[in-house]
């Protein structure tokens, strides 16, 4: 039979790093055909079909073998076409997103926004004199940053369509909003502050780290603890570029340059084309980034993202200091306000306890922290206070689509408390857990199936099962809000998180998708266009691969190529 040109496409993609090998050949009919396996591989929970063949095939490559695997495919409407360990639990990673982001476009609406106010919390003056502080009050905004929205993918990545390419983004300053609310207060006339400038994050609990982050993480930009008043997606980009000599002490750059971090570096400039060597630490709590070892005389500097320890502090910071350039004199300090829960909640308490929206708020014992020099009831104040800036957040969906498309773990984590907020009793993370939960058992997934302790799938207590993430992908398809949701996915060989995976055709913008990776877990769970026209779910999850590998991620890809093929 001569097949028809894609799918042979297809089939040479799935197999090109595979040397086919013998597999069981299915049972006489009637009886159904035997499963395809290897005594290095569990059989497969469907019949003996081609893919499962193909897929058998992939997996009982030496270098992958011995990873723990998990695959369900299912049609769109529902048909299962191929399970491995499809009810077994594997850490999602980042395919944690598809959950939260799934949950916040369904019951918080694409068109939700966010507004960050600047509030004088005392009398002002006919002259422009405050008594009493000035707070900059967050409420979850995840884009108080130079961030261009809506998001597009670079230039140079986008299928060649009309209209012709955009041009390159242009560069824009990571705290410009701040800028903007600052130069807003300045037009108040406001002239003086006699208190303080309080980044206040007090709309979600003071939670900067869900279960079981890791210390390694806390370190880098995209383990930034979480706050609701969150600037620059909380962190800071340092440079470290090489002397114009060997032996020269290296310098080392902050963008955005807040005073708020200090630097201790003993970076030296190395000989020329020596090796990279640069290391940089913070110990937990500290303001003090440690930087250490050498780069080469000539080399390109060294950029990283480094998390900002207290991002309400660092917003205040920030704040005072444009203030302050705009000629409002201050007279008291930069500090933030937590509010700290004193109730130690259950994760894996029944969701009978959220409220949905309809049931009485109930008020957790809380403190806020520190306290105000007016006294305990000054953040009650808030209320009351004369709002003297404004920044609106754009709509949700736009978010949810950065989240997706470049797995922005800040911002799911802040779309997990905005669930808890807006359908919990609070903005915990607790709560914000329990409401994801209540929506899966909504649409039918089994409650066995799925555990979470973030929104993000940083924490190595999440667990989820192919067969659940595969039935989260069907449902979603079924909903009003399925096109703005899938359009957030990775798109293949288009979108940073899939360009250098499935960049060829037929696959190339054919396969949207959730990219995962944890340590020695790795997944990728979406859509994919096949041979036939016809769109087929996917999860594959691995576990347990070697460290500091990617022999899987590449099979994942033959497997993609195979449904793709035989579909």
């Amino acid at each position: 039979m001569v097949r028809p040109p894609l799918r042979a496409a297809l089939l040479l993609a799935a197999s090109t790093f595979f040397a086919p090998s013998a597999f069981a050949q299915p049972q006489p009919q009637p009886q159904p055909p035997a499963p395809c396996g290897t005594p290095s591989l569990s059989p497969s929970d469907t019949p003996c079909t081609a893919l499962a063949q193909t897929i058998s095939n992939i997996l009982s490559d030496p270098a992958v073998s011995r990873d723990h695997w998990g695959i369900a495919v299912l049609g769109m409407d529902g048909v299962p076409l191929y399970s491995l360990n499809g009810g077994q639990l594997f850490q999602p990673a980042s395919n944690a997103k598809l959950y939260t982001t799934a949950a916040a476009l369904a019951l918080l609406g694409p068109q939700t926004v966010f507004q960050t106010r600047v509030l004088a919390q005392g009398a002002v003056t006919p002259d422009g004199r405050l008594t009493g502080n000035l707070a900059l009050l967050g409420v979850g905004d995840a884009n108080l940053s130079g961030r261009v929205l809506p998001y597009m993918p670079p230039p140079e990545l986008q299928i060649p369509t009309p209209p012709p390419l955009i041009p390159p983004l242009p560069v824009v300053p990571p705290l410009r909003y701040l800028e903007d609310l600052a130069d807003q207060v300045a037009a108040s006339g406001l002239k003086s502050v006699n208190g303080d400038i309080v980044g206040d994050d007090t709309f979600f609990p003071w939670q900067p780290y869900a279960a079981d982050w890791t210390i390694d993480d806390a370190v880098w930009g995209y383990g930034a603890p979480v706050s609701a008043l969150s600037i620059n997606d909380n962190q800071i980009e340092v440079t470290v570029t090489p002397g114009i000599a060997a032996g020269a002490p290296a310098t080392v750059t902050l963008d955005p340059a807040v005073p708020y971090y200090a630097i201790a570096s003993s970076v030296t400039t190395g000989a020329k084309r020596s090796p990279n060597t640069v290391g940089i630490d913070r110990s937990a709590g500290s303001k003090t980034l440690r930087l250490y070892g050498s780069i080469a005389v000539g080399a390109q500097p060294e950029v990283d993202d480094i998390a900002i320890e207290d991002p309400a502090e660092y917003a205040a910071v920030a704040f005072k200091t444009m203030l302050e350039a705009r000629g409002i004199t201050v007279a008291g300090r930069a500090r933030p306000r937590h509010r700290i829960l004193l109730d130690t909640e259950n994760f894996l308490r029944e969701t009978s306890e959220v409220s949905g929206g309809t049931e009485q708020q109930e008020a957790l014992q809380q403190i806020i922290e520190p306290p105000d020099a007016a006294g305990p009831g000054a953040a009650a104040a808030i209320g009351q206070a004369k709002p003297l800036a404004t920044h609106t957040s754009p709509p949700l969906l736009q978010d949810i689509v950065v989240t997706n498309k470049v797995s922005q773990n800040l911002h799911a984590e802040l779309l997990l408390r905005q669930l808890g907020a807006a359908k919990g009793r609070d903005g915990s993370i607790a709560q914000g857990a329990r409401v994801v939960r209540q929506f899966l058992l909504g649409a039918g997934i089994d409650e066995h199936d799925f555990v979470f302790f973030d929104g993000s799938g940083l924490s190595g207590h999440d667990l989820v099962t192919p067969r659940a993430t595969a039935r989260l992908l069907q449902y979603a398809a079924q909903q009003p809000w399925f096109a703005d949701w899938k359009s957030s996915l990775p798109v293949g060989g288009v979108d940073r998180a899939l360009e250098k995976r499935f960049s060829d055709p037929p696959l190339k913008g054919n396969v949207f998708a959730k990219t995962g990776t944890l340590g020695e877990a790795r997944a990728l769970s979406g859509y994919v266009v096949c041979a036939s026209g016809r769109t087929v779910i996917f999860s594959i999850m691995a576990g347990n691969h070697p460290p500091q590998t990617h022999n899987d991620r590449d099979a994942i890809d033959r497997i993609v190529a195979a449904i793709a093929a035989e579909n």
